[in-house]
């Protein structure tokens, strides 16, 4: 019988001329069994003893645990009740009766439920793209639990994997929170581990501008990475910063460069260049005369000249 860890009542029932036969119940929210031992009419004594310890013999309690006790329904009912049954109950229970002829007997084994408890889990990691992680998720429980691991993206594959999970090469459309479900007969026990995925720039959307002289001049630069992007300007060889005239404008993974009011001289090709501590990109935007028919769509590239290195690398980690 499988029990939760609960009450257990084991009962039993002296009538006139029926078999002896036990059973085992539990007082539980779960679980209402009844149990019961039938013999004759001339019993001198009756015992409900625990592998061989004798825990009652008649009225008298030989067991020092306070959670046992004897529950007597009228004069053949001899019943044993176990208050917060735990995993160091189980065996097997002996109800024994004496009789005139001879003693008869009946058994049951107790087998006790655990719910899953997961006792370690992973921390939450910050890793770089490319890494091996091992997340790992140790759990307890009767019976053994089965673990279980997903990642809560919608559009996440299944993943396999029991106490540890490995991921090979981690991209970084694998980050994100990892679920640790430990589940057995009784219930589920479940654990969280956020894993941050850090990855160089990318630069995913330029937008170059058609200005007539005399108006405003915007151009947009958008980048993707982790940790977040450092942005800086640049026309020619030279830095761009917050002038007269000029506004940088930087919002997360966006920066923005205002030219307030455009002259011949503001007209050409513009460089923004994306770097945080893993790589940098960089892309070419244009400031053009109206009906030059230029693309406004800037390009992007991976690799960079020396100086546009150096001055990104000194100005992003210098703080120039």
């Amino acid at each position: 019988f499988l029990l939760p860890p609960f009450s257990l009542s084991v009962h039993c029932l002296l009538l006139s001329g029926v078999p002896a036969v036990c059973d085992v119940s539990s007082e539980s929210l779960l679980f209402a069994r009844s149990s019961w031992c039938y013999v004759d009419d001339k019993v001198s004594r009756v015992a409900w003893l625990n592998r061989s310890n004798i825990i009652f013999a008649g009225q008298d309690k030989w067991s020092l645990d306070p959670r046992v006790d004897l529950v007597t329904k009228g004069q053949l009912e001899y019943s044993l009740r176990i208050q917060k049954v735990d995993v160091y109950d189980e065996g097997s229970y002996t109800c024994s009766i004496q009789t005139k002829q001879q003693p008869k007997t009946s058994q049951v084994y107790l087998i006790v439920q655990v719910p899953p408890n997961i006792y370690k889990v992973s921390e939450d990691i910050t890793v770089n793209e490319g890494s091996n992680v091992t997340l790992s998720c140790l759990a307890s429980g009767r019976p053994d639990p089965a673990i279980t691991w997903r990642l809560l993206n919608p559009s996440a594959d299944p993943l396999d994997g029991e106490e540890y999970l490995d991921i090979i090469g981690i991209m970084r459309n694998q980050a994100g929170r990892y679920e640790c479900k430990a589940s057995n007969d009784v219930k589920s026990d479940v654990k969280y581990v956020n894993v941050v995925v850090n990855y160089p720039p990318t630069i995913k959307k330029t937008q170059s501008s058609e200005t007539q002289v005399g108006r405003m001049g915007t151009l947009q630069c958008d980048a993707t990475a982790v940790p977040t992007p450092e942005f800086e300007w640049y026309r020619d060889d030279k830095r761009l910063s917050n002038s007269q005239g000029i506004n940088i404008q930087i919002s997360g993974t966006t920066a923005i460069l205002v030219i307030a009011n455009v002259t011949e001289e503001d007209y050409g090709n513009y460089t923004c260049v994306a770097a945080n501590r893993l790589g940098v990109q960089n892309a070419s935007l244009f400031l053009y005369r109206p009906g030059t028919g230029r693309d406004i769509n800037g390009s992007a590239c991976v690799s960079q000249s020396l100086w546009l290195l150096l001055a990104c690398f000194a100005c992003l980690f210098f703080k120039c």
